[in-house]
């Protein structure tokens, strides 16, 4: 593949344009800022979100994600999970049949329920679809520092290709075929982060976040067996990986959230002040509805769905957690 296009110009979007571009590949950057593709084009800087990386000149910048995917191999999906459908609608009579959409974001639809590949499988039917999830902060990925994840996808032949144009030498894609499984580490994994924050605001200890940790791994890998998904995939990068990044680092967004929570503020103050998107805020109410129609039992999510969306005070949750009867351990 010589030619590929990274949809979504965040500092994630970014960070893989270009570790991609650094391969001596052509990458077509879609950007909704135009000001930020002025910023690219004369700079070779992404002002706005990822400000401290030189970018490689094989990065084309554009406004129009019609012409991004023009004469590609490959797209790269890194726009916020809740605006997905959006430009993918936008893409449907453009989209070439069997180019693969690879999906970087991480997150359930909010409004349907849908995972993100349901809803390509929908709206962009043509498509192989894959995705790309594990434990990643951009910023270090960008800086060529060492970084693991995990490609799904059920065509083994496409998982290999795409995983030898994006793949370097600190970039290391591990190649799959549980879609589901994947997908499912990387969207709880953020409402799990956020309840982590909440443990570290809270000053519980580092007891308290191992538990949380673990048994919100449980939870992950339940609802994934539940949806189609193999329990062995959420043991790996894109699962307990990808959580232990985000449970333990300010770094993450949804770490920052419920750090914030824990020390007694509101959620519609700490999210103003944000810039970047916290997947998790947006994600645990679908998770819950898929895990009732699945009747998977998640208490950890139903307790921070009740702190961000009920009202229910922090203190309370923590309480009716600590309340809940002794069991017999059982991941899956």
């Amino acid at each position: 593949m010589k030619n590929i296009a990274v949809l979504g110009a965040g500092a994630w979007g970014t960070a893989l344009a270009q570790i991609i571009a650094c391969n001596n590949i052509n990458v077509n950057l879609w950007v909704r800022e135009p000001e930020l593709v002025k910023d690219i084009k004369t700079k070779h800087k992404n002002t706005l979100f990822l400000p401290d990386i030189l970018l490689h000149e094989n990065i084309i910048p554009t406004n129009d994600p019609v012409k991004a995917i023009t004469g590609v191999q490959a797209v790269l999906l890194a726009v916020p999970a809740q605006h997905l459908r959006t430009i993918c609608k936008l893409l449907t009579s453009a989209w070439i049949p069997g180019l693969p959409a690879v999906i970087c974001a991480k997150g359930i639809e909010q409004n349907t329920g849908s995972l993100l590949s349901e809803m390509i499988q929908e709206v962009l039917p043509q498509a192989e679809i894959a995705v790309l999830s594990g434990p990643t902060f951009a910023q270090e990925a960008a800086m060529n520092k060492p970084t693991a994840l995990t490609l799904a996808c059920k065509d083994e032949n496409v998982a290999k290709k795409i995983v030898e144009t994006i793949g370097t030498q600190t970039f290391r894609p591990y190649y799959c075929a549980d879609i589901i499984g994947v997908q499912i580490g990387g969207a709880v994994k953020n409402v799990m982060a956020i309840a982590a924050g909440i443990v570290a605001g809270k000053q519980l200890g580092d007891n308290a976040r191992a538990a949380l940790i673990t048994r919100g791994l449980a939870e992950i890998a339940r609802l994934a067996i539940a949806l189609g998904g193999q329990g062995q995939t959420l043991m790996g990068l894109s699962g307990l990986g990808d959580l232990v990044l985000t449970a333990n680092s300010t770094q993450s967004r949804n770490f920052s959230v419920g750090l914030e929570l824990g020390k007694g503020r509101k959620l519609a103050d700490i999210l103003a002040e944000k810039r970047t998107v916290a997947e998790g805020v947006f994600t645990t109410q679908a998770v819950l509805e898929r895990a009732a129609k699945a009747g998977v039992e998640m208490p950890i999510c139903e307790g921070l769905n009740k702190i961000m969306n009920e009202n229910v005070s922090v203190d309370s949750v923590i309480q009716s957690l600590f309340a809940r009867p002794f069991k017999n351990e059982s991941r899956f």
